[in-house]
């Protein structure tokens, strides 16, 4: 059997696209408010783990692959470092907030704070990939104490 209980399973049912989409709100309102994209990116990663301790790893790998996850955190990795490049091309330091000083917004609006929304965004799919790799790594070796991984699963099969 793959997986928790029907209990835990329904229940994972229903919540699941909550707290993926609170993760996301405190991705897009971390500038504004308590948030922002560690927070989010812990809370998003947090979905997918309750999936696969729920559903079993298969269920998973169903909806995104090891493969994905690793691009996704190298990705968001290589963009965090182009928008700190950006920053030093086009306004002089580096990391610099170049969209905020070109295009001076309204104070506590969502597009107020030039770059620090899309840092928060990149910064959510960094920690999410490197939380779900680490899950994903620990699932994969199993440690028994007492015994070894054959004995464990005759005891479990009887």
């Amino acid at each position: 059997m793959n997986g928790l209980s029907v209990i835990v399973k329904t229940t994972t049912r229903w919540v699941i696209d909550f707290i993926f989409l609170y993760g996301l709100f405190l991705t897009a309102y971390g500038h504004l408010s308590p948030g922002g994209g560690f927070p989010g990116g812990v809370t998003i990663a947090s979905a997918y783990i309750l999936i696969m301790l729920a559903f079993g790893k298969e269920k998973l790998y169903q909806n995104i692959g090891f493969k994905t996850i690793s691009r996704l955190d190298c990705t968001a990795a290589l963009a965090f470092l182009a928008v700190a490049l950006l920053g030093f091309a086009y306004a002089g330091p580096f990391f610099v907030n170049f969209i905020q000083k070109r295009l001076p917004g309204t104070d506590f609006e969502l597009l107020s704070a030039g770059i620090i929304p899309i840092c928060n965004i990149i910064i959510t799919l960094k920690v999410s990939a490197s939380l779900l790799l680490v899950a994903v790594a620990l699932s994969a070796v199993r440690v028994v104490p007492g015994g070894t991984d054959e004995q464990f699963q005759a005891e479990e099969e009887d």
